[in-house]
């Protein structure tokens, strides 16, 4: 496998978590922590950018997916913070 079918594979696998929650706020504070962890982590794993831009970058994309999905859309129960 190249390094980017890895990427988009991982990237598929943390947007399809980052919708966890009842609420919109829920689903964003949710989301851009599975975003910012996955992006630092392919950062530092993978190279290129770095860790810090990665976390960044998948806070961001993470935040906004669970922004604007609703909570049909994945529902993985009552966040931990609750």
């Amino acid at each position: 496998m190249t390094m980017r079918i890895k990427l988009l594979a991982l990237a598929a696998a943390s947007l399809s978590l980052a919708a966890c929650g009842s609420s919109p706020t829920d689903r964003t504070v949710s989301g851009a922590g599975i975003g910012a962890g996955t992006g630092a982590a392919i950062g530092a794993i993978f190279g290129g950018i770095g860790a810090i831009p990665g976390a960044l970058i998948g806070g961001a994309v993470g935040g906004g997916t669970g922004l604007v999905t609703n909570q049909n859309d994945i529902n993985l129960g009552e966040p931990v913070w609750h």
